[in-house]
């Protein structure tokens, strides 16, 4: 008797070894997949733009080899190149775009400060609402072009009115984003809090903000890539040599199109470091909430 029992105790030893044996089996082929998985999607994120850029680099540098294109129309890469060195070494291309960095960001502090309070105001109150957004949308259908001669002329050149410019481009995309996420919040989480005795300012910072953090944080992140249009839009107006604007403009008169691209460049990796930064923002918002 006692020998069957021993046996069929080693049996079952014996079978739950198997068992557990198999369970990391699966699951060393599971944590396989998915690191194959992942390292699958990172490449897709990043080849298919390579790819691509060496494309219309290729594409480009044959074209104006070979395909007799005039330089007036389309410069040589090499061309452009050069242009960027020149501008970088001398320090004019790099002083022209902090100016417009400075001009940007301003106006797009100035757009958050006005906004963020704006949207939540028009999401809580059907009074502010129905006084404030016929304003925004008539504001909003005139173009900003249209309102820069204005303010050159009540507050004169200089940093101010292009910063005012750049608020007025931002400004409509993030109220109504963030009016849509505090709207989009469940009444049944903000009735719950207010039973468990929140209100005012505990209910703003520990409930509602948290909750329409995605659609703010979406808000934030058009309008600082949005700041870069508005910026040049008042340097365009101004007329004014300073800026990214202003050397667009300057290449343009000159029919100086090696200028121009480089120029276009520079503002193409201003907009990538901007959308990188908001990215960043996102995902430390994350992390804390």
């Amino acid at each position: 008797m006692s020998v069957t029992t021993s046996t069929s105790q080693d049996v079952s030893v014996e079978i739950r070894k198997q068992v557990r044996a198999g369970k990391k089996k699966r699951s060393s082929s599971y944590l396989n997949a998915r690191a194959t998985l992942n390292a699958t999607q990172r490449l897709l994120l990043v080849v298919p733009p390579v790819v691509l850029a060496l494309l219309i680099l290729i594409s480009w540098y044959v074209s104006t080899t070979y395909g007799h294109v005039s330089n007036l129309l389309l410069p040589a890469p090499a061309d452009v190149f050069a242009a960027l060195s020149d501008g970088f070494s001398s320090g004019w291309l790099l002083s022209n775009a902090l100016i417009t960095v400075e001009e940007s960001l301003l106006g797009f502090l100035l757009a958050v400060v006005v906004a963020l309070p704006l949207g939540y105001g028009l999401a809580k109150s059907r009074l502010i609402a129905a006084t404030v957004q016929p304003y925004l949308a008539a504001g909003q259908a005139i173009p900003a072009i249209v309102i820069a001669p204005i303010l050159i002329i009540w507050i004169g050149y200089g940093l101010v009115p292009i910063a005012i410019l750049c608020m007025l481009v931002v400004l409509f995309p993030m109220v109504i984003t963030t009016e849509l996420g505090v709207r989009s919040i469940d009444p049944t989480l903000t009735d719950a809090a207010r039973v468990e005795g929140a209100s005012g300012w505990s209910m703003l910072a520990r409930i509602e903000f948290p909750l329409a953090l995605p659609a703010i944080l979406t808000a934030v992140r058009t309008g600082l890539t949005l700041s870069i249009t508005g910026a040049l839009v008042g340097e365009f107006v101004s007329a004014g040599d300073s800026g990214l604007g202003g050397l667009l403009l300057q290449a343009q008169n000159q029919i100086n199109t090696a200028l121009l691209f480089a120029t276009l460049v520079v503002l193409a990796v201003l907009a990538a470091l901007y959308y990188g930064c908001s990215w960043l923002l996102m995902k430390l918002a994350t992390i804390i909430y």
